[in-house]
C-alpha cells in the first residue's frame, strides 16, 4: 500500500484505486497558435502518485495491482474524478481505466 505526498497532504487511494497526477497539455500548437483553456483535450497521459491495495476478491484475498508509484500511465479519455490539493491538479481513477503504461 503507497501513500502519496500532494504538498503536504497524505492521500492513501482505497481499493483498486489510483491517484494520477495528469501531464499538462501543450498551449500552444506546432504552428505556433496559443491554444485557450477551452480548446485544450483533456490529458489521457499521467504519473503514478499512488496505489491503493487492490480490489477485494470474492474469497477475500486481495487482487495484486498491475501498477506502482511512479509509473507513467494512459488512461480512459473521462474516467475517474478529477479534484485539486493544495492547488494541484490530480485525478483518482479505477485501475481497470488505465489502458498501458508508458515504458521509458
Amino acid at each position: 500500500m503507497a501513500t502519496a505526498t500532494a504538498s503536504s497532504t497524505k492521500l492513501r487511494p482505497l481499493g483498486d484505486r489510483v491517484v494520477v497526477k495528469p501531464t499538462p497539455r501543450e498551449e500552444v500548437t506546432k504552428s505556433g497558435i496559443v491554444l485557450p483553456d477551452t480548446a485544450k483535450e483533456k490529458p489521457q497521459e499521467g504519473s503514478v502518485l499512488a496505489v491503493g491495495p487492490g480490489r477485494m476478491l470474492d474469497d477475500g484475498k486481495r487482487e495484486p495491482m498491475d501498477v506502482k508509484e511512479g509509473d507513467r500511465v494512459l488512461y480512459a479519455k473521462y474516467a475517474g474524478t478529477e479534484f485539486k490539493v493544495d492547488g494541484e491538479e490530480l485525478l483518482i481513477i479505477s485501475q481497470k481505466d488505465i489502458l498501458a503504461i508508458v515504458e521509458a
